[in-house]
């Protein structure tokens, strides 16, 4: 049986971290990006890490004949793995037409072409936003799943149930989503990690930038939230733990594992953590201390989430290695990184 996995979205953050996480236990890599929401330069850095060289095709899979063609020239693949989608809660909330349509058409076309060129296996990049504002925490795979808080994670909910359909017209194929939740860090080699391109929309890459000097201002949205310290909760987790779930699911799909040809798993660490938490073990690991600003709640954001990962532990093998400090000191590493490549490289996204 082949190995040959396509990633779509395998430019990206977390695709790029399991792309390597794939490499190194021996399955064959090939990426669908169009560099929408990343660069090439992304390919030198999966080298520098692996020592192999994954192809890239830069199709734009809302496109469904460029798509067909995608999968026409790889009929041999054993798996696809989709993250290709857009993620900023903001923008979403701003331009939710933009959401709906790259995030849902994308999903559907690779869905299509997995059905015609008789692809069996499909892991889906879910998210802990489908879960929205929950009483009881930590959050299970059954907790039931309210009106969505944002365009962003209804596109997430969307997709799911989108999958769930397929999967009941389809018995002989295999699918799973995963749930994670908030992930941050970067290879323990410092050699790949987040390059947001403009204003990052997650929490670490703008704590980092922050303390290296590249922006002006930290903003904490919300510090009258009912938590501990006023501001939000989070289940922070290792980009490289989320990654090698997805290698996980692959294996325990191929060695026929599931109990159902659908499923679902949380990938969170089990432990909530605020944002000032977050700050402050940021400040930790650099030895700075950060002025941050103090904003209003934002809209879309939930007021605290986290993880129950046992269905993960117990089935795929899964758990979370690295912790809040881990993810801190890697993250910091990989902006400093950055940083000395000067600030021209960093704007190309290099």
């Amino acid at each position: 049986m082949t190995n040959l996995v396509l990633v779509t979205g395998g430019t990206g953050y977390i695709g790029s971290h399991t792309v390597i996480d794939l490499l190194q236990h021996g399955y064959s890599v090939v990426s669908a990006d169009n560099y929408s929401r990343s660069t090439a330069a992304t390919l030198d850095r999966i080298e520098a890490v692996t020592g192999q060289r994954m192809i890239n095709h830069a199709v734009d899979l809302t496109d469904l004949a460029a798509t067909r063609e995608l999968f026409a020239r790889y009929p041999s693949l054993s798996g696809v793995i989709h993250f290709a989608a857009f993620k900023s809660v903001p923008e979403s909330v701003a331009d939710p037409l933009l959401y709906y349509r790259n995030n849902i058409n994308s999903l559907n076309n690779v869905l299509a072409c997995c059905a015609e060129f008789g692809v069996r296996d499909f892991v889906f990049s879910s998210s802990c936003s489908v879960y929205g504002n929950v009483e009881i925490m930590p959050v299970t795979e059954e907790t039931p799943l309210p009106e969505a808080e944002s365009p962003y994670a209804h596109t997430k909910q969307l997709g799911e149930a989108i999958i769930r359909a397929v999967a009941a017209a389809r018995p002989q194929d295999r699918f799973i989503l995963l749930r994670y939740f908030n992930p941050g860090g970067a290879h323990e080699s410092g050699l790949n990690g987040e390059v947001p391109l403009g204003q990052p929309q997650n929490l670490i890459p703008n704590i980092t930038r922050f303390g290296a000097g590249l922006q002006a201002s930290l903003t904490v949205f919300g510090t009258d939230y009912p938590t501990r310290d006023g501001s939000c909760v989070r289940d922070y987790i290792h980009v490289m733990d989320i990654a090698h779930g997805h290698t996980l699911a692959l294996q325990y799909l191929a060695q026929s594992r599931n109990s159902a040809n659908c499923e679902v798993f949380n990938l969170g660490s089990g432990n909530g953590v605020t944002v000032l938490e977050a700050i402050h073990a940021f400040e930790r690991a650099s030895g700075l201390k950060l002025n941050v600003t103090y904003g209003p709640r934002r809209a879309g954001d939930v007021v605290a989430i986290y993880a129950d990962n046992n269905k993960a532990r117990n089935l795929l093998g899964w758990q979370a290695t690295r912790d809040i400090n881990t993810m801190m000191e890697s993250a910091w590493e990989w902006e400093q990184r950055l940083a000395g490549k000067g600030m021209a490289s960093r704007k190309a996204g290099t």
